[in-house]
């Protein structure tokens, strides 16, 4: 007989019998007659109760079952006499597919953030984490959801590339040659004879990508793993995250924002409403004015602000700040959260940054001292989505590649896209792991990947 899973039972809307359940085994207890199994097969976060009775053929082996055992059972659902718990399963039939021995580290105890991430292989099977995970993959499904509801085509940007799209250097690269025997010519080592020909890397961003296709198929996103040789132990960064990047033809930069509003306003909604049994966790355990946030983000309209002004409320405030605020430099994360949590009391969106501390492709205004540049900044996290209207002039794209001292002969392509039919277009990447913070109240970005890899750090 085919399984069913333990989400579909816990909901289910009558008794049944002849039920197939497979899971691992949280907890046992016995009594006199009867075992008690609380199973859970990760398909959500309410474990199902299984009552075994001692006449069973093969009860000798349930009283030996341990926590984190995997155990098949075939039985009745019936009614729960129990509180908290509409069905429990009534066993005829119990195998042992393996007992987990005494050294199982996960036993029925609090175990710290620190701890868990030393076995991340096993974390899922706790309570936070099945849900964080669980959260994680329905917020995957409503990305693709709401871009292909609203007419955009999903793009595979490259993982490995030529082009460092933000300008900072800060790039892992690849390469298929013998690290002990490197070609060396002049003191240089010779990529022609790498895989590529060339240097390559793994990306920081699919963007550039992302805005060719763009500018021949309308409204694109990519959606994908990003990479980032940052030497930061903070509790926002890794060194492989996940990033959401729309792009947008004929699209300028209010229109750009109106997306990024949109977007994050229809995912909380989403969780809200899709996954309140795992967002029960955290508004409980984690951060208890989780809810009323997520309500307040999905509620209220974002304030819109320029730069200018976003520096002037700050210089005004009286605050005193770790970072100095001035005209010129970029916010830090404690003059967002003062925007988004004590001035405004909801998210915020800044544009019109300084052209002085931004990458070559956002488009220059005609102040010449500002780019049509956008940051949405959200309560408890900052910055959340980082975008811009893209420089649609050749001439002052190139210009502003000379002045960062860019290679036109890499980006021959990019500059190709604005001589052949070039447009207003416009786009953002959204941090998905900041994302997730943000909907979970989790507090630092190791805790809602599966796998995090931080500096020193490649476990697993």
């Amino acid at each position: 007989m085919k399984r069913i899973k333990i989400d579909r039972l816990i909901h289910a809307e009558r008794a049944a019998t002849n039920v197939v359940v497979k899971g691992w085994v949280r907890t046992r207890r016995d009594s006199s007659r009867f075992s008690f199994l609380e199973i859970n097969d990760g398909s959500c976060l309410t474990n199902l109760q299984v009552i075994v009775e001692d006449d069973l053929d093969t009860y000798d082996q349930v009283r030996r079952i341990t926590t984190g055992s995997a155990v098949s059972l075939r039985g009745d659902l019936v009614a729960s006499p129990g509180k908290g718990q509409q069905w429990e399963l009534r066993a005829h039939e119990v195998t042992v597919i393996s007992v987990a021995p005494e050294s199982y580290p996960l036993q029925k105890k609090r175990h710290t953030d620190e701890f868990l991430r030393t076995i991340a292989h096993l974390r899922p099977r706790t309570n936070k984490y099945g849900a964080a995970f669980r959260i994680r993959s329905e917020i995957s499904y409503a990305i693709h959801q709401f871009f292909r509801d609203r007419g955009f085509r999903y793009i595979h940007t490259p993982i490995i590339t030529g082009s460092d799209c933000e300008g900072a250097g800060e790039m892992f690269r690849v390469t298929a040659m013998d690290l002990n025997r490197l070609p060396v010519e002049q003191g240089r080592v010779d990529m022609t004879q790498d895989f590529f020909g060339k240097e390559a890397n793994l990306t920081v961003s699919g963007q550039l990508s992302a805005e060719m296709f763009a500018l021949s198929l309308g409204d694109v996103y990519t959606f994908g793993p990003t990479f980032r040789a940052e030497n930061s132990n903070t509790r926002r960064h890794a060194a492989e995250f996940w990033m959401v990047e729309p792009e947008m033809a004929f699209c300028d930069l209010s229109g750009n924002m109106d997306l990024g509003e949109e977007m994050i306003r229809h995912l909380v909604t989403f969780a809200l409403s899709e996954c309140s049994e795992d967002l029960s966790v955290f508004t409980r355990f984690v951060d208890k004015s989780l809810a009323r946030r997520l309500e307040t983000i999905a509620d209220a309209e974002f304030v819109r602000l320029p730069y200018r002004e976003a520096v002037d409320i700050l210089q005004r405030s009286g605050k005193s700040f770790e970072y100095e605020v001035s005209f010129g430099k970029d916010l830090q994360t404690e003059h967002e959260r003062f925007l988004t949590e004590d001035h405004f009391g909801r998210p915020v969106i800044v544009y019109d940054y300084p052209l002085s501390i931004k990458p070559f492709y956002m488009r220059v205004n005609d102040d010449g001292e500002t780019v049509a540049a956008m940051d949405v900044l959200v309560p408890s996290i900052g910055e959340i989505i980082g975008g811009s209207q893209r420089e649609e002039r050749l001439e002052v794209l190139e210009g502003r590649m000379t002045d960062m001292g860019l290679s036109k002969e890499d980006y021959w392509w990019y500059l190709d896209a604005r001589r052949y039919g070039t447009v207003e277009h416009s786009g953002f990447g959204l941090g998905f792991e900041r994302l997730l913070m943000l909907i979970t109240g989790i507090g630092n970005i190791r805790d809602v990947i599966p796998f995090p890899r931080t500096p020193n750090n490649v476990e697993f």
